[in-house]
């Protein structure tokens, strides 16, 4: 049974599951995400999943969220339907990140929403302010394992992120990108 099949077959359940968690504090819910991220069977999947729905600012259906996932600034990320984000993935959400639908974010993934910045030289580095934008992954793309998305960046749609790629700005829809700092290497047309 492939995983839009099973999320309908549950769906209903999830909703309810979903409801019962809404009323739990962030911090509870934080920690239940916390707990569930060393198991990977289908409780800990649907755990996650209605933790997520409830404490992002949009979640769409039958998303898949693997082991091991850090998710930092909830209500700044949004989620479509059909979404895959497998596991040992990082996502900060500061500056907002929105994953349309039919998605998938392979294993190792960053999305960092956020810059630091080193202007104030009277300060270290660290202490500097940061600077916030936004990640938007539109419709229909793959972001191969590894891959780093910083800030700023809008990956178009139907779009591919080789493995282990730093993407820094923009990938145009239909194009393949690679490398550090990412570039066009071919099209999925």
């Amino acid at each position: 049974m492939r995983g839009r099949e099973r999320f309908g077959k549950f769906a209903f359940l999830l909703r309810v599951f979903t409801s019962c968690l809404s009323v739990f504090p962030a911090r509870i819910l934080e920690l239940l995400w916390s707990l569930s991220s060393i198991f990977d069977g289908p409780v800990a999947l649907g755990l996650r999943y209605s933790i997520l729905k409830t404490l992002a600012q949009g979640c769409g259906d039958n998303v898949f969220i693997g082991k091991s996932v850090c998710i930092r600034n909830w209500s700044g990320l949004s989620i479509g339907s059909n979404v895959s984000i497998h596991a040992m993935c990082y996502i900060d959400a500061a500056g907002g990140v929105t994953v349309g639908s039919n998605v998938s974010i392979a294993h190792q993934v960053s999305l960092i929403s956020f810059d630091h910045t080193y202007r104030d030289a009277s300060l270290p580095i660290k202490y500097n302010p940061n600077e916030k934008a936004t990640i938007a992954i539109d419709e229909d793309v793959w972001i191969g394992c590894g891959a780093r998305v910083l800030s700023g960046v809008v990956v178009g749609r139907r779009s591919v992120v080789a493995a282990g790629a730093v993407v820094n700005r923009e990938v145009e829809p239909g194009f393949i990108v690679g490398g550090v700092p990412a570039k066009k290497i071919g099209t999925t047309s």
